[in-house]
């Protein structure tokens, strides 16, 4: 499986309907705190842009929903992969992402044969207040030798800048979130790391 290199991480299909027509092809849509009803309108709002724009969806956290609204990817963090039923989600064909964060996760997440894993945080982040230390950019090089062919998106502090240096390191994708959320200019942000990821796609 091949996963575009920028991987755009937002909290609303309305960041979703803003930024994918501008080429974003991989997208993960990561809502919060919201009822099963504005959750399920926020998927099928996300899941209709991606389509008309031919920009891959992966649905956070929300499993059941995804599978019910016809989504084909999901990811999962350490926690939900406990309670998750990866049977239901293999049965209805969804593909499976896995966050990571030490070895003993790294271990975990590969026992649920996901579609991929991410590792972060590459560089300190201000998105959430995280128990790990950063990472940095040889562990990206060393995880990448450890899951071989399947795919590895590296994230955490990651700019336009900076993510050339990760997906040199093996990273199939760099994910972002407040580089590009927190900017002045999302939209033209968003290019500049259409044009940054441009040699891997």
């Amino acid at each position: 499986m091949k996963l575009d290199p920028f991987y755009l991480i937002v909290d609303s299909a309305d960041w979703i309907a803003c930024l994918v027509p501008v080429g974003v092809k991989l997208v993960q849509l990561r809502v919060k705190d919201r009822s099963e009803a504005d959750l399920r309108q926020e998927i099928r709002h996300a899941r209709a842009i991606c389509a008309q724009h031919h920009c891959q969806l992966i649905v956070n956290d929300y499993w059941q929903l995804a599978i019910e609204e016809g989504c084909d990817f999901v990811h999962l963090g350490q926690e939900d992969l406990e309670t998750a039923d990866l049977a239901a989600i293999r049965a209805a064909g969804v593909k499976l992402g896995l966050s990571t964060h030490d070895e003993t996760e790294l271990q975990t997440a590969l026992a649920a044969r996901p579609d991929y894993v991410a590792l972060g945080p590459v560089w300190p982040t201000i998105l959430k207040r995280m128990k790990w230390n950063p990472q940095g950019i040889a562990r990206v090089a060393d995880w990448k030798r450890r899951i071989g062919s399947m795919p590895l998106v590296a994230i955490g502090g990651i700019t336009a800048e900076r993510a050339p240096t990760v997906l040199k390191e093996g990273a199939a994708a760099a994910a972002v979130v407040t580089d590009i959320t927190r900017n002045a200019d999302p939209v033209a942000r968003t290019r500049q790391w259409l044009e940054a990821t441009k040699p891997w796609r």
